[in-house]
C-alpha cells in the first residue's frame, strides 16, 4: 500500500483541487452556451427568394431590422399570420411573440440595400409603400464574452488534464508534478502485511539471528532497554547478488509487526535539483510520525557513493545533496523514536565512510553465498512447492553439486526442473530433470540441429578428453562430474564439468595445478595434431588472469617477492612499482604458464592412451560422466576418489569455441 501523500500536500494542490477547477470551468462553458442558444429570437431562417415573396404581398412585411450590419430582422403584420396564411409558420413556430418573425443572414449591409430597392422597383411599389429599413446597433454582451470565454476554458481544461496525468492522476504515467518532492515509499502495515516470514529464508542463519534481533526489540524494547542498551540505528546487508537481501528483509517486514517502508535507492535520484533531499526528509518524517518503524533502501549505493569522486563534483551535485540529507536524517533522530533504517548493496567497496561509520549503519550483515548445508536448507525450502518423485530427488544430493550457487541461482534450478517435467508431461519431478536443468543454466541449451565438421568434432573431442585426463590424474584438481562434446548456449561446442571442494583457502600447489589442466585442451591439440586452434581462448585468458593474480595479488613468486597489488590497477599510472617490477612480472608470468602448459603436454604424452580411448568414447556417446571414467581408465588415483562418483553436474570450466567466439572447454 502506497502512503498517502495527497494529505501531506499544501492547501489549493493535488489532484483534487484540480478536480474542482476541472468541473467548474466545464459546468461554466456548459452553461454559457445553453444561455446563448436560448437567445430572445428565435432564429427561423429565410433566404432572398422568400423575402422577394413577402415583398409580392404589399402590406405583409410591417418593417425590417438591419441589426448591426450583419442580420435583417423581418417583422410580419398580425393581420397576415392568420390560420391557411402564407405566414402560418411563423405563428405555429410560437414567433409572435418574439421580437422579430423571420430571419435573414446578411453579408454585406450595402448590397442588402441595393437588393432590396431592386426588388421593389421590379415590383413597381410606390415609395410611401415600401418597406422601412432600420439601422439598429445591438451589442451582445455574452457572445462577446464567450468569444474570450471558450477558447480560455479549452486551454484551461487541456492545462488541468495534463497536470493530473503528470501528477499521477488518471492512471497517468508522469512524474507527479505536484508530489515531486515526496517520498514514494511504499508502506507496509496491519492493513497490507508481507506473508514472507523467518522461515520462508534458508541458508542464512547468522544474518537471520542478527536481524531477528532487531525485530525482536521492535517487539520488546524494554528487554534491552532496561540494560540500558540502545536500539541500532542502522543494519546494512551486504553481499554478492543473488544470495538473499532483499528476501531477508522482506522477512523483517513480515515478522516485524510494525510499519514497514521500503523503497529503492534510485527512486530519490530526479532530473530537478534538490528533489532528493526533499525525498529523504518527506521519508523520515513519515517514519517518525509511525514510530516504532523500519525504513528499507534496497540498492542504497545508488545515493550512498563516496563523495568528491568521478570528475568535477562539487558540493552542488545532487547525488551528494541527498546523501548528505541521508546523513543528516540518521544521525539526527533520536534513538527512543524506534526508528530503523535497513538497506542492502553488493557494492559496499563504492559506499561513503561516513554512512558506514557507527551511529549510522551500526550493523553490516555479510550475507556470502551459502555452503553446502546451506544449500541443503534452501533446496528444501523451494522443494517443498514442486512435485518431486519423492526417491531420487534428495536436497543433499542437489546441494552437492551446486557448489557456488547462490539462492536465486537455486530457485532457477528448481524452477526449471518443474518446467521440463511439465513440458514432459511427467506426472513429477525426477533426479534427470534436475540434472537436465543443471545443464542447461550451467552450460546453456542445447543446440541439437547445430551441425559440425567431423575434423571440428574430433579436435573438439580431444581437447575436451585433455582436460578430463588432466583433472583426473593431477591431485589437487578438482574431480571432474562430467565431459561433453554437445552443443550448448550461443557458441559452446562442448565443456567439462568439475566438483570444486568446499575451501576457504587455496595453496599454491592447487593453483599450479589447476593451471595445468585448464591447459589440458590445448597441450592435447599440440600433442595428437602438432596444431594448435582458437578453441582455448577462454583457457588462456582464465590462466593468464590466475597467474599475474598469483605474482601480483598473492606474493606466489620468489622472484617477485611477498608483495601485493591488489586492487591498485596495472595502468602505468597507477602502479605502485617500476618499470624494472613490471618487466620482471611479466617475464616471471610467461614462465610460469610455459611451465605449466609444457607439464600439461608431458602428462599427455604419459596419458596419449587413455586420451585416445577417451575421445573416441566422446565422438562415440558425446557426454560421459566420471562413473564412464572409472570404468575406462580406473579409479582416480588421488584422495578424492574416496567420494562417490556422481553424475550430475557440478561447475562449468569454460573455454572459447574454434572460432574464438565462444566456450567449448
Amino acid at each position: 500500500m502506497s502512503t498517502n501523500n495527497q494529505d501531506n500536500q499544501p492547501e489549493g494542490s493535488g489532484p483534487k483541487f484540480q478536480s474542482y477547477w476541472l468541473y467548474a470551468i466545464m459546468s461554466l462553458v456548459l452553461l454559457a452556451l445553453v444561455v446563448s442558444s436560448l437567445g430572445t429570437g428565435t432564429s427561423n431562417e429565410i433566404d432572398k427568394s422568400r423575402l422577394y415573396q413577402m415583398l409580392q404581398d404589399k402590406g405583409a412585411i410591417t418593417r425590417i431590422d438591419l441589426v448591426n450590419g450583419r442580420s435583417a430582422e423581418i417583422y410580419i403584420s398580425e393581420d397576415k399570420k392568420g390560420e391557411g396564411g402564407p405566414y402560418q409558420d411563423a405563428a405555429e413556430k410560437g414567433l409572435s411573440g418574439s421580437r422579430y418573425d423571420y430571419r435573414l443572414e446578411v453579408a454585406d449591409a450595402n448590397v442588402f440595400n441595393s437588393f432590396l430597392k431592386d426588388a421593389q422597383d421590379n415590383l413597381d411599389i410606390p415609395f410611401e409603400d415600401r418597406v422601412p429599413v432600420n439601422s439598429v446597433t445591438r451589442h451582445n454582451y455574452l457572445g462577446d464574452a464567450l468569444q474570450w470565454l471558450l477558447p480560455l476554458a479549452v486551454i484551461a481544461i487541456i492545462w488541468i488534464v495534463l497536470m493530473r496525468r503528470m501528477s499521477g492522476g488518471a492512471g497517468g504515467p508522469g512524474g507527479q508534478i505536484f508530489n515531486i518532492g515526496k517520498s514514494k515509499a511504499t508502506l507496509f502495515d496491519q492493513n497490507s502485511k508481507v506473508n514472507i516470514t523467518f522461515a520462508d529464508v534458508a541458508g542464512l542463519d547468522e544474518a537471520k539471528e542478527e536481524v531477528m534481533e532487531v525485530v525482536d526489540f521492535l517487539k520488546n524494547p524494554k528487554k534491552y532497554t532496561a540494560l540500558g542498551g540502545k536500539i541500532p540505528k542502522g543494519v546494512l546487508l551486504v553481499g554478492p547478488p543473488g544470495t538473499g537481501k532483499t528476501l531477508l528483509a522482506k522477512a523483517v517486514a513480515g515478522e516485524a509487526g510494525v510499519p514497514f517502508f521500503t523503497m529503492s535507492g534510485s527512486d530519490f535520484v530526479e532530473m530537478f535539483v534538490g528533489v532528493g533531499a526533499s525525498r529523504v526528509r518527506d521519508l523520515f518524517k513519515q517514519a517518525r510520525e509511525k514510530a516504532p518503524c523500519i525504513i528499507f533502501i534496497d540498492e542504497i549505493d545508488a545515493i550512498g557513493r563516496a563523495r568528491g569522486r568521478g570528475g568535477m563534483q562539487g558540493g552542488n551535485d545532487e547525488r551528494e545533496n541527498t546523501l548528505n540529507q541521508l546523513l543528516v536524517e540518521m544521525d539526527g533522530f533520536s534513538t527512543d523514536k524506534g526508528v530503523i533504517l535497513m538497506a542492502a548493496t553488493n557494492r559496499p567497496d563504492v559506499l561513503d565512510s561516513a554512512l558506514l561509520r557507527p551511529g549510522r549503519f551500526d550493523r553490516q550483515i555479510g550475507i556470502d553465498r551459502p555452503d553446502l548445508k546451506g544449500r541443503e536448507a534452501i533446496f528444501k525450502v523451494h522443494l517443498k512447492t514442486i512435485k518431486t518423485d519423492g526417491v531420487t530427488v534428495d536436497p543433499f544430493t542437489l546441494a552437492e553439486m551446486t557448489p557456488g550457487f547462490a539462492g536465486a541461482e537455486i530457485a532457477n534450478i528448481c524452477n526449471e526442473a518443474a518446467l521440463i517435467a511439465a513440458r514432459r508431461n511427467q506426472d513429477s519431478v525426477t533426479l534427470a530433470d534436475f540434472n537436465y536443468a543443471l545443464d542447461k543454466v550451467i552450460g546453456g541449451l542445447e543446440k541439437k540441429n547445430k551441425l559440425i565438421n567431423p575434423d571440428e568434432k574430433e579436435i573438439i573431442a580431444y581437447h575436451e578428453a585433455g582436460h578430463a585426463i588432466c583433472g583426473w590424474f593431477l591431485e589437487h584438481a578438482s574431480p571432474l562430474v562430467k565431459v561433453t562434446i554437445v552443443p550448448r548456449g550461443v557458441a559452446a561446442l562442448g565443456y567439462a564439468q568439475y566438483l570444486p571442494k568446499e575451501q576457504y583457502i587455496t595453496r599454491t600447489e592447487q593453483m599450479l595445478d589447476m593451471m595445468c589442466m585448464t591447459f589440458g585442451g590445448r597441450a592435447a591439440e599440440q600433442v595428437f595434431f602438432g596444431k594448435i586452434s582458437t578453441g582455448a581462448q577462454n583457457d588462456l585468458d582464465k590462466v593468464t588472469k590466475q597467474a599475474y593474480d598469483m605474482i601480483t595479488v598473492y606474493g606466489m613468486d620468489e622472484e617477485v617477492g611477498q608483495v601485493s597489488f591488489y586492487a591498485m590497477g596495472r595502468d602505468a599510472y597507477q602502479r605502485p612499482y617500476s618499470d624494472e617490477t613490471s618487466t620482471l612480472i611479466d617475464n616471471r608470468v610467461r614462465k610460469m604458464l610455459d611451465g605449466q602448459y609444457q607439464r600439461a603436454q608431458d602428462l599427455l604424452i604419459e596419458k596419449k592412451a587413455e586420451v585416445e580411448l577417451l575421445a573416441k568414447e566422446l565422438l562415440d556417446k558425446e557426454v560421459l560422466s566420471s562413473k564412464d571414467l572409472v570404468r575406462l581408465i580406473g579409479p582416480r588415483p588421488s584422495d578424492a576418489d574416496k567420494m562417490p562418483p556422481v553424475e550430475m553436474p557440478g561447475v562449468i570450466d569454460n573455454s572459447a569455441s574454434p572460432n574464438g567466439s565462444g566456450p567449448i572447454a
